[in-house]
């Protein structure tokens, strides 16, 4: 049995990925099992005496932490199918995920005027189909923009929403909607899923993150994934070439607003409480750069960043330096962090190999001759 081409390109490369590439495959199963299985033991990673007090959060209970990760993570590995394989920016992303977030809300709770009061778990296919909808209605007008035209359109989008959920009696703005369900389960006649430890919920974004990978990695390798591709390096050359561009953008936006709003429906179903405070412009902001700081088009790069821009400004909150609480500068100490990122690893921390090849070409282009 011959190596594919793609193999043998990890192995010349070397380093991790060219290590893992080289192993067997029930090998490489073991190891991904491996890593899956501490990701779900992170919750105690605090009991290990040199390692959990370098990590732990203050201020707030690490299970919380963690669940936080997991509902960013789950944002950015959304907004990475949009902006990272398909290649449109999107600048409004915290849009689906306020929609996912109030269709639950608008079905589950008492103060909802629906007075429909339906379970958490059967608000998900609602509010997912809902959310798709609300994607392809943004990527609809947008088909011929690009670059600065389509962030524009894109933030636009966020802002309605916003508006929309601060002004409108129906939304109930900052007032919010309360006393949302939490996912069903028992233990011992206890909620699995209470209000004492966050630790199920994390377990529970961690399962969904890892259904949604399995099914954006088997996208990404598809003709859908070759499609996009295609678009993100030159849509007019896909066009020419047959590929249906209109097809695979509606395709990129109503997947990625399906995520989206998977992550909406997770925060509802956890806090409980929901209001037009939470869905701001620096939200979908702070998700891109942690695509692009990750590395974009690259899952594990998006895994990566999508944990970062939740953990770093929990991790600064009770650190002082010169009797100031770190935490008060945590946007600044981050957008330095970013910046030297961009500055000494522009193509991110864990690029797509695309992505790195196309960088160092440029870097030929413009050296000095």
């Amino acid at each position: 049995m011959t190596e594919t081409n793609e193999t043998q390109s990890f192995r010349s490369r070397g380093g991790v990925r060219g290590w893992f590439a080289g192993l067997p495959k029930p090998v490489r199963i073991l190891v991904v099992l491996g890593f899956v299985a501490l990701a779900y033991l992170l919750p105690y990673v605090g009991e290990i005496p040199l390692i959990g007090p370098q990590i732990i959060t203050e201020g707030i209970d690490w299970p919380s932490a963690l669940f936080n990760m997991s509902y960013f993570v789950l944002l950015a590995l959304g907004l990475n199918v949009v902006v990272g394989f398909a290649g449109l920016l999107d600048l409004g992303y915290v849009g689906f995920f306020a929609v996912g977030a109030y269709v639950t809300a608008l079905l589950t709770s008492p103060d909802s005027i629906l007075h429909t009061e339906w379970a958490w778990l059967a608000s998900i296919p609602i509010a997912l189909a809902v959310t798709m909808v609300a994607g392809l209605i943004l990527g609809w007008p947008t088909l011929r923009l690009r670059g600065d035209y389509l962030a524009i359109v894109t933030l636009g989008f966020a802002e309605i929403i916003r508006i929309v959920a601060t002004s409108t009696e129906t939304l109930r703005g900052d007032r919010g909607f309360t006393d949302l369900p939490h996912p069903p389960g028992q233990l011992n006649g206890e909620p699995i899923f209470g209000v004492r430890d966050a630790t199920p919920y994390f377990w529970l974004g961690l399962t969904v993150i890892l259904l949604v990978i399995v099914g954006v990695r088997n996208l990404d390798r598809s003709r859908v994934g070759r499609s996009w591709l295609a678009i993100r390096e030159d849509e007019e050359a896909a066009e020419i070439m047959g590929v249906r561009t209109v097809k695979y953008k509606l395709w990129a936006f109503a997947i990625g607003a399906f995520i989206g709003g998977l992550g909406g429906v997770l925060f509802a179903g956890t806090q409980g409480f929901v209001n037009s405070s939470t869905f701001v412009l620096q939200f979908s902001i702070l998700v891109l750069a942690g695509v692009v700081m990750g590395g974009s088009g690259n899952i594990a790069g998006a895994i990566l960043g999508g944990a970062l821009i939740s953990f770093i400004p929990d991790r600064l909150r009770g650190i002082r330096l010169f009797d100031t609480d770190l935490f008060e500068y945590r946007f600044a100490i981050f957008g330095v962090v970013i910046i030297l990122i961009m500055i000494f690893r522009p193509q991110g921390l864990i690029p797509s190999r695309r992505r790195a090849m196309e960088l160092k070409d440029r870097e030929k282009e413009v050296a000095p001759q």
